[in-house]
């Protein structure tokens, strides 16, 4: 299968046939190029639209008088139905065509950004993000899965290191298009564009994506698992939403009664999905003994974890704990993001040669970064600035950038390609579950110390705590890439 093979073919079929002749294993054909652009547009989207809404919010609630549940709702009305879905979506690229079910969720996507654009009141408004999330959970998955079964080797790696690329440079650019769109105010439209902007992307992934991404199925199209669906959407949002909202409403009992509920659910659906195999499962349960699938599996979930506990926590102590703006705290953002770009790069150009050398250095620098950065901070407390903090900052952002993509290269590449979809989706809600954790987690770790408090040494304190942890959880990370191969199958090209 050539990497170069990416024009149109026949569906219902993962076979493709290159429309023409191949430039060799180490290049990648024009129309390979255009293709994965789609994709990475259609990711890039997906995490933009994560983040982009949190510097207008001010604007969001004076324009439309949401109240504070509303404002919350906004975030979890996209996250929540994006978890929930990713699983289904995945298997419904492998049954009905990975392009076509890429292309109906860009679709769904984009028509719900232009009524989030056009939304006068905030129900409409969330309804709106509720869509959204329905169309990223069905097109996402369709991104991995189709890079797995597309590109070969070299250009495979390449590709996923681009892939970490722009998760990196999303991880910024969100909150920084946000504001930036906002304050512009173009036309008098203050919020608005930044969900308008998706419009003319989204057309655009639609037109490219029909013309340059190659079709594949599964050579047999089963029907969908409606009662696995219903099941694991029920357990996950269970998992979910109380991990979500417990900590704004201190952890009642119903918290722990949804958790509870879930965990016996998830145990119900996956009884359910053993009962099935050989009979169109939503999840192919024989995936979890390919160990550098269920290991990549369990480190992506401890990469969402520490990201959700690091980065929520990091605003507020460069804010509280330092006194910074939210200028200067986004500055520090953008330090973090310019290494994970470099350390994205890196994998990008290595191609997959340092198999799991690579992302475990990479956790290495992060921790070793993690460490002098706690350091730092309990040695020179207050007096601490952004010029200082810059060489740990970046440097944490160098080893995650190095994680990223060839963490999803290498857990996916022994998947066979009639369960890529199915893989795909498990592997984004392993990271998605891990930020809810880790963004549970906080209530543990920061502000039982805290209390709630804006005292500043009381804040750089908790933070230190924080640091800690992250530091533990990239340690158990590196042990756990051990399960990762080795030699890279690129080797063989």
């Amino acid at each position: 299968m050539s990497s170069s093979a990416l024009d149109n073919e026949p569906e219902h079929t993962t076979t493709r046939t290159p429309a023409h002749p191949s430039p060799g294993p180490s290049k990648m054909a024009m129309g390979a190029w255009i293709a994965l652009l789609v994709l990475l547009t259609a990711e890039l989207m997906n995490m933009l639209d994560q983040s982009v809404v949190l510097t207008a919010l001010p604007a969001i609630q004076e324009s439309t008088g949401a109240g504070p549940v509303a404002l919350q709702w906004l975030t979890t009305a996209y996250s929540l139905p994006v978890a929930v879905g990713l699983i289904t979506g995945g298997r419904l690229g492998d049954i009905h065509g990975r392009r076509r079910i890429l292309l109906i969720g860009t679709v769904v996507f984009t028509a719900a950004s232009l009524l989030c654009g056009l939304a006068t009141g905030p129900g409409v408004l969330i309804g709106a993000r509720l869509l959204q999330g329905i169309g990223v959970a069905v097109m996402i998955p369709q991104v991995l899965a189709t890079m797995h079964v597309t590109f070969e080797g070299r250009n495979r790696s390449k590709a996923f290191g681009l892939y970490g690329a722009v998760l990196a440079i999303a991880n910024v650019l969100g909150p920084v298009l946000g504001g930036v769109l906002t304050q512009a105010d173009l036309f008098g439209l203050s919020w608005r564009p930044i969900f308008l902007v998706n419009v003319p992307v989204g057309l655009a992934v639609l037109l490219l994506g029909r013309k340059f991404v190659p079709e594949s199925t599964v050579r047999k199209a089963d029907r969908l698992d409606l009662v696995g669906t219903l099941l694991s959407g029920l357990a996950i949002v269970l998992i979910l939403f109380p991990l979500t909202e417990g900590h704004a409403h201190r952890w009642p009992l119903w918290c722990f009664a949804m958790l509870a509920t879930g965990v016996l659910l998830l145990g119900v659906f996956l009884r359910h999905q053993r009962r099935r195999q050989g009979n169109a499962p939503l999840v192919t349960l024989s995936l979890f003994r390919i160990r550098q699938f269920s290991g990549g599996m369990a480190t992506d979930l401890l990469h969402g974890l520490l990201c959700g506990l690091f980065f929520m926590t990091w605003t507020l102590y460069l804010q509280r704990g330092l006194g910074m703006s939210p200028l200067e705290a986004a500055i520090a953002f953008v330090l973090l993001s310019v290494g994970e770009l470099g350390g994205a790069t890196i994998a990008a150009k290595t191609a997959g040669r340092f198999a799991r050398r690579l992302p475990q250095a990479g956790a290495l620098i992060a921790t070793a970064a993690m460490i002098a950065y706690g350091l730092q901070i309990a040695s020179r407390q207050g007096d601490l600035t952004l010029l200082a903090m810059t060489a740990p900052v970046v440097l944490i952002g160098f080893g995650l950038g190095m994680v990223s993509g060839p963490l999803a290269d290498l857990s996916l590449a022994r998947v066979p390609h009639e369960d890529a979809g199915s893989a795909s989706g498990l592997f984004n809600t392993a990271i998605h579950l891990g930020i809810a954790l880790g963004t549970a987690l906080t209530a543990v770790v920061f502000f039982a110390i805290t209390g709630g408090s804006h005292d500043g040494p009381v804040n750089r304190d908790a933070f230190v705590t924080v640091l800690w942890w992250v530091s533990a959880l990239l340690a158990l990370m590196w042990a756990l890439m051990f399960s990762l191969p080795k030699q890279a199958d690129s080797q063989t090209d």
